[in-house]
């Protein structure tokens, strides 16, 4: 061994390596270009690769990969769902009139299959507490089965009060199953899960991450919050199972937060959607037919929108793109976290410009700085075309809304930022209904009394550090 160490060059074992390591990068960055996706993207990756050649290679290994036209669930499930939803809603083909919302239905339908369903009623819950409450009221009730998903749960008091009522239901004979997000539940202790499975819980990680095989699973989230009891009632929203939604958390004092519960024929549409993502799960597919009937009295339209990376289109880009260029009147827009891919960012200017009242309502602070830095590189622009831009003070601002018009609005999941957009499976219900709009607008009127509207001014005087953090956080946001 010392013979041949004397007798290598190390200097050309140094050129080799590196040599390999560059063709490796540009290997990697040829990928990259040749996926034709976003140039803005690319470029974003190419930049990481480039400036930290060592971390952008683990980084783009493990969050760039490009999983599109997946699939999830097979073609016969699929259609087998198609033919269930079919008996509780209607065909867009079958709509005589909906006015100036049917390329909206039709749109939706197109993307993703989703049928009308009408005669809903629809409550509307703008803090936890309530939310948890009326939760663990449904559950108490249930008698069939819960069919329940979130993103984060924590082993708080809400977590455990939650466990409780699913434990005690089950072992009362009710059918209880339960899909976690694997990174958003990370911290979910191994006795939490343990004491629903002894329960008889059917408790699931989905895309489960396990270094090294499936570490590049890392980057594909489930971010839906979606629970159907009996068939009846449903919720879906921005809310997850924790204790901040109801006292703000250790950061805040308020986190204002968006959670819809329904009742009638659009239940089945988030039955089909837990149905399709249990199924991935490796359990057998849920066929439980449509149970819910129209609500009397009640005639709130309502569509459910999911969208994830396995789609061979982006669902929930087309559906926002559509909505903003449809509205005449007003687009109100509530939102952590505003990145929006360019054409979002040309459909909002361009309305704001035809003199529509354009609203985009962001928290002054954030649970991630580095997303706050990148939503505010685009505020000056927003202000250039006249949109009004606010900041909510009172907390931390998590509603996921959009209000056009008087006559539709979407709340769901579905942040307004390129994860949601491209990585995340997000599912959004669709609503097509004039009170319910008025009641919309009603909620953020009164949250913009907790917000300061952004003055251009003002805005273009902030220090010359928060500006650098905010470009610097731009150049990236592709990929954060």
């Amino acid at each position: 061994m010392h013979w041949i160490a004397e007798n290598i060059d190390m200097a050309w074992v140094w050129w080799i390596l590196n040599i390999l390591y560059a063709l490796t990068i540009l290997g990697i960055i040829a990928v990259v270009v040749s996926e034709n996706r976003n140039p803005v993207k690319s470029l974003a990756w190419v930049t990481v690769l480039l400036v930290v050649p060592v971390v952008g290679l683990v980084l783009y290994i493990v969050f760039g990969r490009n999983i599109q036209n997946k699939r999830i669930i097979s073609r016969r499930n699929r259609r087998k769902l198609r033919r269930l939803g079919a008996g509780g809603g209607t065909d867009p083909a079958k709509i005589e009139d909906a006015g100036a919302v049917m390329p909206q239905i039709n749109l939706a339908y197109a993307l993703c299959g989703s049928h009308y369903y009408e005669g809903n009623d629809v409550g509307i819950f703008d803090n936890g507490q309530e939310k948890f409450d009326a939760l663990l009221a449904d559950i108490a009730a249930a008698r069939s089965y819960i069919n329940m998903q979130y993103y984060i749960i924590v082993n708080d008091n809400i977590g455990i009060r939650v466990m409780e009522a699913l434990m005690e239901r089950a072992r009362a004979g009710v059918k209880v199953r339960l899909i976690y997000d694997h990174v958003g539940s990370f911290k979910l202790s191994n006795r939490y899960l343990r004491r629903l499975k002894e329960a008889w819980v059917e408790a699931y990680p989905f895309f489960k991450v396990v270094f090294p095989p499936f570490g590049t699973r890392i980057n594909w989230r489930n971010h839906r919050k979606i629970v159907v009891i009996d068939g009846k009632v449903g919720y879906i929203g921005g809310m997850n199972v924790a204790d901040r939604y109801v006292d703000g958390g250790k950061l805040f004092d308020v986190w204002r937060d968006l959670h819809l519960r329904v009742e009638g024929p659009a239940v089945f549409a988030l039955q089909q959607s837990f149905a399709v993502d249990w199924n991935f799960m490796g359990q057998p597919l849920l066929e439980e037919g449509p149970l819910a009937t129209a609500v009397k009295g009640h005639s709130v339209g309502m569509q459910l929108v999911t969208g994830g990376p396995t789609t061979q289109w982006l669902n929930m880009t087309l559906v926002f793109q559509q909505a903003i260029a449809r509205a005449r009147k007003c687009i109100y827009i509530q939102t952590p976290y505003f990145i929006p891919s360019e054409g979002l960012v040309h459909a909002l200017q361009v309305a704001a410009l035809s003199k529509v009242d354009v609203r985009l309502m962001i928290p002054r602070r954030s649970d991630s700085d580095m997303l706050r830095w990148a939503s505010f590189s685009y505020v000056q622009e927003c202000l250039r075309a006249g949109i009004k831009v606010y900041l909510y003070e009172k907390g931390m601002l998590h509603s996921k809304a959009i209000i056009i018009d008087d006559d539709f609005c979407t709340v769901g999941s579905t942040n307004f930022d390129f994860r949601s957009f491209e990585h995340n499976f997000e599912a959004n219900m669709l609503i097509y209904s004039t009170d319910f709009n008025a009641r919309m607008k009603a909620l953020f009127v009164r949250d913009m009394r907790d917000s300061r509207r952004v003055t251009s001014s003002a805005w273009r005087h902030r220090p010359w550090r928060e500006k650098a953090l905010e470009s610097v956080m731009r150049l990236f946001s592709p990929i954060l």
